[in-house]
């Protein structure tokens, strides 16, 4: 049987964000190779000294330190160019990597996301890049530095007494191994860690999400003991960690303790048959003393590098899925449209072997108002988010005034396409932000005129701070119908030729939905409009319904029509109507 190919380091990954700043780096290491050539002559001038001091040579000795003292002055401005240097390369790393694992993430379907876990995202995109980026500060700034004074001093060694340094050497490999020992354990205990700690987040973003719905069952006991469950699989898993390091270091130390005793002994045996000065053997102590800060930090940083592996793969794990909607290579901007839709034999399945919509076919004229009703799950919002291209049919065609939308941009397709959900989401910022919301710059009266016609003004003007008022997290400091007039303005200021409205009314009361629902007509104007509704009475001025079931369109006329035609629809009408 073949050997198993070790798998590629998700390191290798890093190499182009850090071949960007290869100029900042390059001048971090030539600070680096000033401070670490002055270890060995640092070692050398504290051997001369130390022969000048049993001399009793006092001018000599003042001279030398002062010699001494300039070099450590240079070491040290060695030093900080170095930290300096490369702790703006890291961070510049970091940044980078973050930017562009958004960016990556907010092109992925919203299947993706309807699996995914907020809180872990968040988790990879904060602790994870952060652990990354200091990793590769520690490379740089701490570990290459150690690697290079390692092979100084130790030529320096060699070059003082070869046999003494050979048996240093003989003995030093075992760091390697214990190390290498540790490092792979670290590793992983480091990503249960870590994968734990995302289940955590992703825990309390859906308790504190749902926190009226736990007071409302009276559940905080039960959540307080899934919480305390979770804690403590994380805290085993770190103090694994914790307790490998304090075994670590103690095991390491005394080998560490063993190979100074053997230095003196072989160093005694050196002097004694001539092969070493006294003040050859201080300078060699003194070398051997400078590898202790080298050895440990090189034994750290290995660590620090297998806990941020896990890191490493945790965050290339999100740039590795392939978008689900993807724009073509030579796609090209949908120009401005007048609102004609057609579906051609549209099909489409979350999941093999399930269809959701079969064999669809549909053209909404320009200003046409098209409600669809129908069953939950009947497939009335999946037959809408096609047409933003939230998701991509598996057999047919869908085309805006002749064009089929799988050939334009994406941002011209969706610029063109306004939708006022069920749900508004509303974002922390004023509300002017909100309703100009994905524009860098606007004019504040044209967001009036939007908020205006949206039945909004009234409602904003009446906060002290008026348009500026800040919007709480999820706009929890607004009503629903507020939210929703605030989510009419978007869609008005935006100026779509195409409206999707997608139960944009169920849940208020009546007095909101009079209002919204008044800023609802204003809107559609002139517009095509899809409009998803399961209370009939919202969309019996429609001037198509098309009646969903199963995934198909079993029924399709005006109001009137489906009632006179007495089946699906007016078995709704009349469930409802006597309800």
């Amino acid at each position: 049987m073949a050997p198993r190919a070790k798998p590629r380091s998700k390191y290798l990954n890093l190499a182009p964000y850090v071949r960007e700043q290869w100029r900042t780096i390059f001048y971090a290491l030539l600070c680096t190779l000033v401070f670490t050539a002055f270890w060995p002559i640092l070692a050398w001038l504290s051997g001369q000294m130390l022969s000048l001091l049993v001399q009793g040579k006092v001018l000599e000795l003042a001279q030398l330190a002062a010699i001494t003292i300039a070099g450590f002055v240079i070491h040290k401005l060695g030093q900080y160019g170095q930290d300096s240097l490369m702790s703006k390369a890291a961070l510049e790393v970091a940044l980078k990597l973050r930017v562009e694992t958004y960016r990556h993430l907010q092109q992925l379907s919203l299947a993706y996301f309807e699996k995914a876990q907020t809180g872990d995202l968040t988790y990879r995109l904060t602790e994870d890049v952060d652990r990354i980026g200091e990793v590769v500060k520690k490379l740089f700034q701490d570990f290459i530095p150690s690697i290079l004074q390692l092979v100084v001093v130790i030529t320096y060694m060699v070059y003082l007494n070869w046999q003494l340094t050979l048996t240093m050497l003989i003995i030093v490999p075992a760091f390697a191994v214990l190390v290498g020992w540790f490092g792979d354990r670290m590793l992983q205990y480091s990503r249960t860690s870590q994968n734990l700690v995302s289940d955590l987040s992703s825990q309390l973003t859906e308790v504190f999400g749902g926190i009226r719905l736990i007071r409302a069952f009276a559940a905080e006991d039960y959540a307080v003991e899934r919480f305390r469950a979770e804690s403590q699989r994380h805290y085993e898993a770190k103090y694994r960690a914790a307790w490998l390091l304090a075994v670590q270091y103690p095991v390491i130390g005394l080998l560490y303790a063993g190979i100074i005793l053997v230095l003196f002994l072989v160093g005694s045996w050196q002097i004694s048959t001539g092969n070493l000065t006294g003040a050859d053997f201080a300078s060699y102590v003194t070398a051997g003393l400078l590898l202790i800060d080298p050895i440990t930090h090189t034994t750290e940083n290995y660590n620090l590098f297998k806990e941020a592996e896990a890191s490493v793969d945790r965050v290339f794990e999100l740039t590795a899925i392939a978008p689900g909607v993807e724009e073509a290579p030579d796609a090209r901007p949908l120009p401005a449209v007048t609102g004609k839709v057609e579906y051609r034999h549209v099909s489409f399945q979350y999941k093999p072997d399930e269809p959701v919509l079969q064999d669809i076919n549909l053209l909404a004229k320009p200003g046409e108002k098209i409600a669809l009703v129908g069953s939950s799950g009947a497939g009335k919002t999946t037959l809408v988010n096609l047409l933003p291209r939230f998701y991509d049919p598996q057999a047919g065609q869908i085309l805006i005034d002749g064009e089929d939308i799988a050939t334009v941009t994406l941002k011209s397709l969706r610029r063109q396409i306004g939708i006022v959900p069920q749900e508004t989401v509303l974002f922390s910022g004023t509300i002017a932000e909100n309703i100009a919301f994905g524009q860098k710059e606007f004019d504040l009266a044209a967001v009036e005129a939007a908020a205006k016609a949206a039945n909004a003004h009234d409602f904003i003007t009446q906060f002290s701070q008026g348009y500026y008022a800040w919007v709480g997290e999820r706009g929890v400091n607004l009503s629903g119908g507020q939210r929703q007039r605030i989510a009419i303005a978007r869609a008005v200021l935006l100026d779509p030729r195409i409206l999707i409205l997608d139960e944009a009314t169920s849940a208020l009361d009546s007095e909101s939905e009079n209002l919204v629902q008044e800023a609802l007509e204003r809107l559609m104007g002139d517009r095509t409009a899809f409009i998803i509704a399961h209370r009939l009475a919202t969309v019996r001025n429609a001037d198509r319904i098309l009646v969903l079931e199963k995934g198909h369109i079993v029924e399709s006329g005006t109001h009137e029509e489906l009632l006179a035609r007495g089946d699906r629809y007016a078995y709704l009408h009349s469930q409802q109507f006597q309800a």
